[in-house]
């Protein structure tokens, strides 16, 4: 009876030993991710020296330092693989993984690709167009129109809320909507069918040939995206004039797209990943636009001479009746007319909506920030 007990007793030792240092291994061991090693190949349509392409090496990097060394992103800039405004191409052929870019750079395919960043002016802001993106229905709306109107082979996702694009860099001063007729214009999306129905001469561009074109003189004026870029690439250079405020690109935000068959390949923890660093980098981009958008444009003021102004009132109104014009053509065209209302329903509910909560919210900034620091003058 007492042998039984002790060899019983052993034996529950020797189980209950084992047990600990099992439970002990199990803490100790880090929970390692088991899925496969991946390297995804992105191109941007930046140039290298722009603060786009360095929003979307942020992205880049965001990626990487989530994926714990079992997912990566090399990315290449502009060109180095295909052109700017061809990395949708790319992506949906599979020559490249992913790509950071814009819709109004593919929008030759359906014009509702430029909705999604460039389209008429409702009253809603970057911000408020993301929100509609991921609340509002507008990436639902951008999945149909890419997998099934396009049948192209992509996934997307969107970042980064721009601030209001400005009107642009001139040689001659713009007293009104008759001193845009018949200029040589570069500006992309639907924003050339904004300006062509104001009687502008439009050339669409990537940023890279924007200063050689102007240097040759096969456009005039044009805008690109913000006082950084523009700095960076030299427009104080070949024009002195920079007009702030403009609808033509009043809400706009990055586009980040995946080869679809290469991301439902991957396991679904790199897939959320990709996913959700481009929020993440949304956040941040914006804060260092505000930071850096803002420093570059007293730099333009202080160190490049170069004027700053307002855009004119009346210049505004007119882009406003342009877009009446541009968006009652697009929707009576029959092949992508409905699904261009369908996107335009969409946003002119959300902006709607939106718009009376932010416009009877918001607080008179201006006052305020005139009280601390006088007259805003440009």
């Amino acid at each position: 009876m007492t042998n039984k007990k002790s060899k019983g007793a052993t034996t529950r030792r020797k189980f209950l030993a084992g047990a600990a240092l099992t439970g002990a291994a199990t803490i100790a061991m880090p929970q390692v991710s088991r899925a496969q090693t991946t390297t995804l190949k992105m191109q941007g349509s930046w140039g290298a020296q722009d603060i786009l392409n360095e929003f979307a090496q942020d992205y880049v990097s965001m990626v990487n330092a989530m994926g714990g060394g079992r997912l990566k992103i090399d990315y290449l800039n502009a060109g180095a693989v295909v052109k700017p405004f061809s990395v949708q191409d790319g992506v949906h052929a599979g020559v490249l993984d992913g790509a950071h870019t814009v819709p109004a750079y593919w929008y030759g395919k359906h014009r509702a690709a430029s909705l999604f960043g460039t389209g008429p002016a409702y009253g809603f802001n970057g911000s408020q167009l993301l929100g509609w993106i991921h609340y509002g229905g507008g990436q639902e709306l951008y999945d149909e129109l890419v997998q099934k109107v396009l049948n192209l082979n992509v996934v997307g996702f969107f970042a980064t809320a721009m601030p209001t694009q400005p009107l642009g860099w001139y040689k001659n001063e713009v007293k009104g909507p008759e001193s845009l007729k018949g200029l040589k214009f570069r500006t992309v999306g639907l924003a050339t069918n904004m300006f062509q129905a104001m009687g502008v001469s439009v050339a669409q561009l990537p940023g890279p040939e924007i200063l050689p074109a102007m240097e040759r003189g096969v456009i005039e004026a044009f805008e690109f995206n913000n006082p950084t870029s523009d700095r960076r690439f030299g427009a104080q250079d070949v024009a002195k004039l920079y007009y702030l405020g403009s609808y033509h690109q009043a809400a706009e935000a990055f586009e980040i797209m995946f080869n679809k068959s290469k991301y439902e390949s991957l396991p679904k923890e790199q897939q959320a990943i990709l996913r959700h660093a481009a929020k993440s980098a949304a956040a941040d981009n914006e804060w260092k636009a505000w930071d850096s958008y803002s420093k570059d444009l007293a730099e333009l003021i202080e160190k490049d001479k170069v004027q700053i102004k307002r855009t004119p009132t009346s210049v505004f109104q007119a882009q406003l009746k342009a877009w009446d014009q541009v968006e009652a053509e697009l929707v009576k065209d029959p092949a992508q007319g409905p699904f261009i209302k369908k996107v335009l329903d969409s946003q002119k509910a959300w902006a709607k909506r939106v718009g009376f909560y932010f416009f009877n919210n918001d607080a008179d900034y201006k006052t305020a920030y005139e009280h601390y620091f006088g007259p805003l003058k440009t």
